[in-house]
Parts: C-alpha cells; structure tokens; sequence
C-alpha cells in the first residue's frame, strides 16, 4: 500500500488566486492542490489535501493523520502564530512534519516572525509559493525514505 501524507491548509488559503497585491502568488487554491496531487503521483504516494477556516478542524484532522498517514505539512495560515492546540495535536504526530507557508513570514509583519507550529516541526519552507509547496512534498517523501532506510 502507498504512503500516505496528509497537507492541511489553514484559514483564508482557499482563497489563494485572488489577492490583488499577490501575497501569495497568482495560483488559484484548486490549482495548487492540482499541482500538489502530480507532484505526490510522482513519488507514488497518496495525498489528502484539505483546507479549513476552523482551528478544530485542523486538529481533528492532525489527529486521523496519525492513524492514517505517514507524514504531514501544514500551512497553518492565521493560526500559525496563536494556536496552541494545533500544535498540541501536531507535537502528537509520529512521522515527518513540515511547516510550509507561501509567503516569507519572516519579510511580514513582526507579529508573524513567531510561530507556534515550529516547535513541531521537522522542517520550514517559506516564502517559495507554489514552488515550496511541492518542495514540501519532497521534503517529506524524501524523510520518509531515510526512516525506512
């Protein structure tokens, strides 16, 4: 059976397209999830990309990842910088996490520079677009082959 890596979305990202000073790039939502299901075909693995405005969403969701899933990257969005809870369910996680974010937080407002997600996470990719959106996809195939290896 092919492994499987849950890619959770957080608040506002389904609305990724339309943002007239292209924060986070020219990509529609539907579009990135498009190029996000070629690039995890592409290593054989299964993809479960979602997104939610809503922080227990999120984490109902981390919790099936650690039935279902080997690895997982979030875009935690808003709530990265304020939910506790995300990261509880995500410090509960077993596999691979990486925390992956369109834009440079770290080039944005100060209160964005901190973020709660980090402490569970493997690895950051941030302010790539798209582009680091698939390089997370990689980042976790690849961390996956090293555990197995």
């Amino acid at each position: 059976m092919s492994q499987q890596i849950y890619f959770l979305n957080g608040p506002n990202a389904n609305l990724y397209g339309l943002d007239k000073h292209g924060t986070y790039g020219s990509d529609s939502f539907a579009s990135l999830s498009e190029r996000c299901q070629q690039r995890a075909e592409s290593h054989g693995v299964i993809l479960h990309f979602r997104q939610s405005n809503h922080e227990g969403v999120l984490v109902d969701w981390i919790q099936e990842a650690r039935q279902y899933a080997e690895g997982l990257i979030i875009n935690a969005a808003g709530l990265t910088y304020s939910s506790v809870p995300i990261l509880d369910a995500l410090l509960m996680f077993e596999g691979p996490v990486i925390e992956t974010h369109m834009s440079n937080i770290w080039k944005r407002e100060p209160f964005r520079h901190h973020s709660m997600v980090s402490k569970a996470a493997t690895g950051v990719i941030a302010g790539l677009g798209a582009t680091g959106y698939e390089l997370a996809i990689d980042a976790v195939v690849s961390l996956l082959g090293a555990r197995a290896g």
